[in-house]
Order: C-alpha cells, then structure tokens, then sequence
C-alpha cells in the first residue's frame, strides 16, 4: 500500500490506539475504491491537520481518502466495542465499516483519522461495510454544519466517490468519507470490557492519560483507578449534557443515540437519520425506523442521562462504589438546565435568565407546538420584531396566540436597559439562519449522483458560517415548499 509522506512527516504520525492490546482492534487495510474521485474536500478541517488548500488536490490525498494509501508506517485498524441499541443490549459491536487510519499532530494538536464506508471488518456483522453517497453526503455536510454552529462534533475532511455499486432499497454508488475528531472512542468501548477489570484499566488509563489528566486520581506507582473513573464519569457526564442542551437549542435531533454513538469527549458523533427540525413539534421523530419514537426530540437529554448511566454500570468492575457512580452522574440534570437556560436567554435577548422565565419559555415551546412554526426561522425572526413583525407573525397559522406571547415576552425586555439594536444583533448570534434543513441535503445529494457537487459547495460555505445573511440565498433558509414531497429518513440514511 502506498505511504503519505509526501503530506506528512513520520515524526507528525503515530496512532496512539494501537499502543493498546491487540484485543482492543483489529490491523487490516481498507477496501480500495474502483476509479476514486475526490467530490469535495475541507480547508478548515484540512487545517486542523497543517494541510494547505494545494495538498487537497494531489494525488497522495485522494489515495489517502480512498483508502488506497496509509499513514507513514501506521497499519489501519477497526476497534472493537459493545453497546445498547435502542435500549437493548446489542453485544459485540465495533467499526463494523470504518477504519482509523492513525493520529496526526496538528498545529491545534492531535486528530485521528478515519475513513467511515471503507470496508468490512471483523465486526460487520453481516453488513458490507460500503456506505453510499447518499449517507456520506449528508454526513459530510451535517459535521460541518454543527461545527459552524459551535456544537462539538467529529469534523469532515473529505468526500470520496465511486462507480463501485451498493446494494441498499436501490442500487446506488459507494462513497467514503474521511472524518477527524481528537479521539473516537465510545461509550460503548468502556461497556465491551465491562467484565474484565484488567483490560478496563488499559483503557481508562488509555483516555485518561491523553485526554482527561485532570481526572487522575492516586499516583503514577499506586494509581486509583475508582477514583480515576468516578472523576472521568463526572466530566464527561457534563460534557454530554452541555452538548444535549446545544442540539436542543438548535432544534437538532440525531436519530440514533445508541450507546454506542455516543462520544467519551461529548462530541456529536456518527450522523446517520439526523434532522434539524423544519415545523417544531416537540416529540418529533427524525428516524423513520424509531417506531417508538425513543428518539423523539423532547427525549434525548433522558436518553443521554440514560445512556451515562449504562457507561457508569460497565465501571463497576473497577471497584467502584455504586453510590459513587451515581454521585458522578448527579449533576447532569443541573449541568443541561444551567447551559439550556443560558443558550436560551442568549436565543431571546436576555441579559440574564431568571427562575420566573421558565414560565415564559415553556410557553414558547407550546405556541411553536401548536402552531407547528418553522423551529430555525421563529427564533431569527425574533430578533427584529419591533421593525418586521409581520414576518414573524407570517410563522404563525394563528397569530393572535403568537401576539400574546409576545406581549409577555417584549414587558421581559423592558426589564433591560441594553439598547434595541445591540440586543437584535447578539440574537442574530445565537440564532442561525442557515441549518441544514433534510430537503437541502437532498438537494445536494441529487446534485451529486449526477456529478454535480456545486450545492455541496454552496452549503459548505453557508453553514461554516449559519449566522451570517447572504444575498441572494434567501431560499436556503427557507423550509420546503407545501407541495414538496415528504423526505423520509431511517437508519440506512
């Protein structure tokens, strides 16, 4: 297989996951693309890895990101791991088709490199370990998307396609991409050594060491591990809530929030039947294939506590106190209201939030409900209510409910002295205008499987920068017509 040195330096390479046992992965090489092509690639991730806007159109990248090449001296592995799916145990899981490709240090420091559809491993189960464009366009297009919206994510380097055919509901062609994040360990890599304490303090000391140091606990002769993990369990505990209250402010709902999609750092990981809401409902289901809607918008926080509590059962074999677990996880609840409350009377215009304000914004969510307004656009137009009203009262089928609300809502801003103009442009900041709303996805991915990726680059440039009005765009912050024909998307999206 060929080597990237021409992009980066052996002493700029390492992959720190494959200091760990072998039980940990498996080393095995990627499937190669037939006659790759690179349909799009990112500058900004690009520069998290000290890459320039020229090395994206060599021939070393393309056959690093079809996975016909690998980092200097680094063999490719898949990690192995368990999970809860849907809320039953799954077992054995695993990179069923993704491979890491190794660490590079960056100027920002070190990104894993990984390279999602890129073929079957020992833990496919009985997929094919291919993903289709389709998937991977809106992957690619959704890391970046949160991204430009502030919200932890894994980032997205490149797309790859291919003539190569998958066989999903249709025939449809193979596509890679290639994503960064700091590290890519689960919740559920904790649970697949759930019973074996030895092998769970490799990997706890393994996270620790390169990305929680803080939370060691004893010393490096005498290290305690319980401690340790009690320590590890509160910070990420507060980290995913504080990511929970960001997709809840944004109107995200990820679709699929099984254990083992869940990011040990809080980052928002694996996008598969993923939506930005267009009509809020508040138990909106954005996975076609959750009949039960456990992943309804209004139940991801529950779900991630849920989901905390699963990593913190699969400690236990540590010697950790169960009552020291549960205080670890205890301040979840209080770490999601506190960064709710703050992003929402961010949203509002509020200089600061107040107990009585609850009042105000469960209000809210019931108007929205009811009247099913537009989640993105009620926000936005918001900020300029006292010079375009009527846009606003546009979202609303009936507005004499969505005027009474306001009246409510603007005697709240009398209480501040921040003049009109600062307080409309800092809700301008906190509320995008641009999200990746399922139709413009759709849109790009149609583009694509006809060779045309210039509404991936469109929506690339709008959502790095979701904030920010743009001429002529206009349609792009719209939601879909009444007439469009309803996108459904399920777990093979």
């Amino acid at each position: 297989m060929l080597h990237t040195s021409h992009l980066f330096a052996a002493d700029q390479t390492h992959c720190s996951f494959a200091d760990l046992p072998s039980g940990f992965y498996t080393r095995l090489a990627p499937r190669s693309l037939t006659q790759p092509q690179l349909l799009h690639a990112n500058p900004a991730a690009a520069a998290l890895l000290g890459l320039h806007e020229s090395d994206l159109r060599t021939p070393e990248f393309l056959d690093l990101c079809a996975g016909n090449a690998q980092l200097p001296g680094i063999t490719p592995l898949a990690t192995v791991y368990s999970g809860h799916q849907f809320g039953v145990w799954a077992g054995q899981l695993g990179d069923g088709r993704a491979h890491l490709l190794g660490d590079v240090q960056g100027p920002l420091g070190v990104q894993e490199i990984q390279l999602k559809g890129s073929g079957r491993t020992p833990y496919s189960r009985m997929g094919d370990g291919w993903a289709v464009l389709r998937s991977s366009v809106r992957e690619y297009l959704a890391s970046e998307a949160m991204a430009g919206l502030g919200i932890p994510t894994t980032r997205a380097l490149a797309l790859v396609g291919s003539q190569d055919r998958v066989a999903r509901e249709t025939l449809e062609t193979a596509a890679v991409v290639t994503r960064l994040a700091p590290s890519f360990v689960r919740f559920g890599h904790f649970q697949h050594w759930a019973r074996s304490a030895a092998q769970q303090e490799i990997l706890l000391e393994y996270v620790v060491s390169h990305w929680f140091p803080d939370c060691f606990e004893g010393t490096a002769s005498q290290p305690d591990w319980p401690a340790t993990a009690c320590r590890l369990l509160k910070e990420v505990s507060q980290r995913t809530a504080r990511l929970m209250a960001q997709w809840q402010l944004v109107g995200f709902c990820h679709g699929v929030m099984n254990t083992d999609n869940m990011s040990i750092l809080g980052l928002t990981l694996d996008y598969g039947p993923y939506g930005f809401m267009d009509a809020f409902q508040a138990n909106h289901i954005c996975n076609h294939t959750d009949t039960m809607g456990r992943y309804a918008w209004n139940t991801q926080p529950a779900v991630a506590q849920w989901n905390l509590t699963r990593l913190a059962e699969s400690l236990l074999c540590l010697g950790c106190a169960a009552t020291d677990l549960e205080a670890a996880l205890a301040g979840f609840e209080s770490t999601f209201l506190q960064a709710y409350h703050a992003g929402l009377a961010q949203k509002f215009g509020l200089p600061d939030w107040r107990p009585e304000d609850a009042v105000l914004g469960d209000d809210w969510w019931a108007l929205l409900h009811a009247q099913q307004a537009d989640f993105t656009l009620a926000f936005r137009y918001l900020s300029r209510v006292d010079t375009r009203l009527e846009d606003w009262l546009s979202l609303f089928p009936q507005p004499d409910a969505a005027r009474a609300w306001l009246v409510r809502y603007q005697a709240r801003l009398a209480d501040s002295s921040q003049p009109a103009a600062q307080r409309s442009d800092g809700m301008d900041q906190a509320n995008p205008l641009y999200v990746l709303r399922n139709h413009l996805a759709q849109q790009a991915i149609q583009a694509a499987q006809h060779g045309d990726t210039s509404e991936i680059d469109r929506l690339m440039d709008l959502l790095q920068h979701p904030y920010t009005e743009r001429p002529g765009l206009a349609s792009y912050a719209q939601p879909p017509s009444a007439d469009a024909p309803a996108l459904v998307v399920s777990c093979s999206s």
